[in-house]
C-alpha cells in the first residue's frame, strides 16, 4: 500500500485547538537531597508549538522533561500535559504524550516492525488501525523498506528515526524529544530535522525538546535557555538575539587578562575570556575596531566581528558560552561523588 497525504490526515489529533496549553509549568522545582535540579520554572507552551529547551548538560533540562513525561515526581510546584496535572492524572498524561529517551531503548533483537507492534501493545493502539498506522509513521522516517531488518543492522541516525516513529504510534498530544540528535554526525543530525519538520506538517502535534546544540534551537518555534536548574531568558530565537542589541567582538592577544583589565579601564567595557580568545559586546562593532587598535595598549594578534547569535544570548544571561559551562559541569561532576553515582544509573 503506498503511503498519501490523505492518510496522514485521518491520523490527526482530531482537537485541533484545546482549551488548554499543551504544557503549563509553575514554579516546578526537584531536589535530589541537598541538590537542587530545578529551581522554580514556569513556561507555557501552545498546541502546535515547537518549544525548545536549550541548555548545557548538567542544567536541569532532563530533570524537567522527565518530570513533564510522569518518570519523576516534582518536589514542589505544578505541571500539566495536555490539560492533565503530571502528579494527579499521570496515566491520562502518559496516554497523550510521545517520549524519545537520550539514550535508545530499542530491542536490538526485534525488527523494527516488532518493536513498534510491541509499543502499540503497551499503548492499547486499536489492532484494526494498527497495520495502517505503523505504515504510517515509518513511511514518514523513511524506514518503511527495512521493517523487518533487525534492530541491530540500523545505524544510529536509523535507530533515532524509529524511535521518533515509536514515539508518534499511539497519535501522542506533545511528543518530548530529550536531545533528539546527540552522538549524530552533522549530515544525520540535519535529516532528523527534516524528518521533525515533516511530521509537524503531517501531525497536529506539539513538539517539546531538549537541546545543547545552538543550530538546532533555531528550528524552534521558542526556546527556553535553562541554566543551574532556572529559566534565564524564553523568547523566540530572532528576539533573543535582538534583546543583545549589541555586535560580538573576538579578540585574541598576547595577556588576555591583561586585555580584559584594559578593556574596563579604558573603554568601561565587561569582556570575558572564552578559550583562548577574549569576548565582549559593543554597538556597531566595525565602527569600534579602529578606536581599538589605536586606543588598546596591548598587541592584537586577531580580531572578530559578529551579530549576535545563541551562543552570545546564553553568555548576556549566564555569563559563559554553553560549552563552558558544560566544562564546569563535568569538573562538578568529577569532584562531586554523589552526582557521579546518580550519573551512573
Amino acid at each position: 500500500m503506498l503511503y498519501t497525504d490523505e492518510m496522514a490526515g485521518q491520523f490527526a489529533n482530531s482537537e485541533k485547538h484545546p482549551p488548554y496549553n499543551a504544557v503549563e509549568v509553575l514554579e516546578l522545582k526537584k531536589n535530589y537531597g541537598e541538590v537542587a535540579a530545578v529551581k522554580g520554572i514556569n513556561i507555557s507552551v501552545a498546541p502546535g508549538e515547537t518549544f525548545g529547551f536549550l541548555g548545557p548538560n548538567g542544567a536541569g533540562k532532563s530533570t524537567t522533561i522527565k518530570t513533564l513525561c510522569t518518570l519523576v515526581t516534582p518536589s514542589s510546584g505544578t505541571a500539566r500535559v495536555a490539560g492533565f496535572d503530571v502528579v494527579k492524572d499521570r496515566i491520562e498524561v502518559r496516554r497523550r504524550i510521545g517520549l524519545v529517551f537520550q539514550d535508545t531503548t530499542l530491542d536490538n533483537y526485534l525488527t523494527a516492525e516488532e518493536n513498534l507492534r510491541f509499543h502499540a501493545d503497551l499503548y492499547g493502539v486499536p489492532r484494526q488501525n494498527l497495520s495502517l498506522r505503523l505504515e504510517h509513521v515509518m513511511q514518514m522516517v523513511n524506514l518503511w523498506e527495512r521493517r523487518k531488518s533487525e534492530v541491530k543492522t540500523f545505524s544510529g541516525g536509523m535507530k533515532r528515526r524509529l524511535e521518533i516513529a515509536r514515539g508518534l504510534l499511539h497519535s501522542p498530544k506533545v511528543l518530548f524529544l530529550d536531545e533528539p540528535t546527540v552522538g549524530l554526525d552533522p549530515q544525520t543530525r540535519s535529516h532528523i530535522w527534516d524528518y521533525i519538520h515533516n511530521l509537524r506538517k503531517q501531525e497536529d502535534i506539539t513538539i517539546f525538546l531538549t537541546t545543547h546544540y545552538m543550530d538546532e534551537a533555531e528550528n524552534c518555534d521558542r526556546i527556553a535557555i535553562i541554566d543551574n536548574g532556572t529559566v534565564v531568558a524564553l523568547d523566540t530565537p530572532e528576539a533573543l538575539k535582538k534583546s543583545i542589541g549589541k555586535d560580538r567582538v573576538e579578540i585574541m592577544t598576547d595577556s588576555n587578562q591583561n586585555a580584559i583589565s584594559v578593556l574596563k579601564e579604558r573603554f568601561g567595557i565587561d569582556a570575558s575570556e572564552s578559550e583562548t580568545s577574549v569576548v565582549f559586546y559593543v554597538p556597531n562593532g566595525e565602527s569600534f575596531i579602529p578606536r581599538l587598535f589605536s586606543e588598546l595598549s596591548l598587541p592584537i594578534r586577531s580580531v572578530r566581528v559578529a551579530r549576535p547569535t545563541l551562543d552570545d544570548v546564553f553568555m548576556n544571561y549566564t555569563g559563559r558560552t554553553i560549552r563552558d559551562a558544560e566544562a564546569s559541569g563535568t569538573e562538578k561532576m568529577a569532584t562531586n561523588p554523589w552526582m557521579r553515582a546518580r550519573s551512573n544509573r
